[in-house]
């Protein structure tokens, strides 16, 4: 087949190599030139990938794939096209449709009959079909369903192993008619690995649910898992241990609690589902939960520690989980902002980013090589460099919040500083 990519992020460049490999004549098109000049150097913009370090380079060199920032140039020709562009939301959590709305129309403009358009970003129910199913048909002048087909796949990967998890979890899709459905499902058995489970539901909206569904749940789990860290941590009980006892038990899966949740998706997605749904009422409670750990465990360094007004604090991981080098919707900014609301001094190491970015995002930055005075510490992204933290190096230290349960209290006690988990 001619393919189509429009997208070459963290998620498109995968899905363009994947089907590459398995023989497809591919063009992807993103609007960042920088990602489109490397890919057609044969090399991958995207290093937290180690699969694209070496198959962007094969694919490019056998003819399989190459990039352009013009989408109707990708679209033209092509048989299918897959749709990976971002919907983000705003700082006050409303839906952004821009750029997935800019790519539909670029898309349009050459969309031929027959083409088979298949979204997989993650969407509010009923936007593949009313939103922009109508803007292909109303730019293409094609009829949804019968001139040119539609469905939407959710993406189910997680960035740094998106191969892996292409082979081992199910494919989910939904097409606007029976018809957009069977084409979909045929598309994917073969770009996807022989073995692939390729599943199809009943429509587009069922399928843009079952996402909302799976990260929805996600969160609601955290949140029941930190109010349990609270209730514990009043208790004088170790949450961890509970979890544990309690999901050795086949109907208990009981997430970690942590500090907060960040990333593009647990933070995001369920305001999709809610935000314009008041009878929703679980999942932005959830939500709120989730957001409010922050400043739980600034009053927690302020109980055991007193007023951390003109007090330096130190942040250690800026990113939204542990080895990534990413930190959207982070709780390291929530943590940020609490701090600084209650008078202390921020500072901020990752080794994941440079001092530059995390001046950027409002922190003073921390050389662990050369450390400042830090009376309190608290580790939110759980980094694999700081297993091997000695707190005795960091002057002044005496308070350690593990954010995310990760180290071992043992260090802690010998170097003599005080340490606490969430709920434990």
């Amino acid at each position: 087949m001619k393919i189509a990519v429009v997208g070459l992020g963290h998620i498109g460049l995968p899905l363009a190599v994947q089907y590459a490999t398995r023989g497809h004549a591919v063009v992807g098109a993103d609007i960042n030139p920088r990602i489109v000049d490397a890919v057609n150097r044969g090399e991958s913009p995207h290093l937290d990938e180690p699969a694209l370090i070496e198959g962007v380079p094969r694919v490019v060199t056998a003819g399989d794939l190459r990039a352009t920032t013009s989408t109707p140039e990708a679209v033209k020709g092509a048989e299918a096209v897959v749709v990976i562009v971002p919907v983000v939301v705003d700082a006050g959590r409303q839906i952004d449709f821009g750029q997935i709305d800019a790519a539909t129309r670029e898309i349009a403009r050459d969309l031929r009959p027959g083409t088979l358009v298949l979204y997989e970003t993650t969407l509010p129910v009923g936007t593949t079909r009313d939103r922009l199913g109508a803007m292909l048909a109303e730019g293409s002048g094609l009829k949804l369903d019968e001139g040119f087909f539609l469905a939407f796949s959710p993406e189910r990967v997680l960035v740094g192993r998106i191969f892996l998890d292409l082979r081992r979890y199910p494919k989910i899709v939904g097409g606007t008619s029976e018809e957009s459905g069977r084409r979909a499902m045929a598309f994917y058995r073969a770009v996807l690995d022989e073995g692939t489970e390729v599943r199809a539901v009943a429509n587009a909206e069922t399928a843009e649910m079952t996402k909302l569904a799976e990260t929805t749940y996600r969160d609601v789990n955290i949140a029941l898992a930190n109010e349990y860290a609270r209730y514990a941590a009043r208790r004088g009980i170790d949450v961890l241990e509970v979890i544990g006892a309690a999901n050795s038990q086949p109907f208990s899966n009981i997430h970690q609690p942590g500090v907060g949740v960040g990333g593009h998706c647990i933070p995001v997605y369920p305001h999709f589902l809610f935000n314009g749904d008041p009878d929703l009422r679980l999942p932005p409670l959830a939500r709120a939960i989730n957001e409010e750990m922050g400043a739980w465990t600034v009053a927690l360094a302020e109980e055991r520690v007193g007023s951390l007004r003109g007090e330096p604090v130190l942040v250690l991981g800026i990113a939204y989980r542990a080895d990534v080098r990413e930190d959207a919707f982070s709780s390291a900014f929530r943590l940020r902002d609490e701090l600084k609301a209650g008078g202390a001094r921020v500072y901020g190491h990752d080794p994941y980013f440079p001092d530059d970015h995390l001046r950027r995002m409002g922190f003073e930055p921390y050389d662990l090589a050369a450390p400042a005075e830090a009376r309190v510490a608290i580790l939110q992204a759980g980094h694999a460099a700081y297993g091997e933290l000695d707190p005795r190096t960091i002057p002044g230290l005496e308070l350690f919040i593990d954010g995310r349960n990760a180290l071992e209290r043992a260090t802690f006690d010998t170097a003599g500083v005080a340490y606490v988990g969430i709920g434990r």
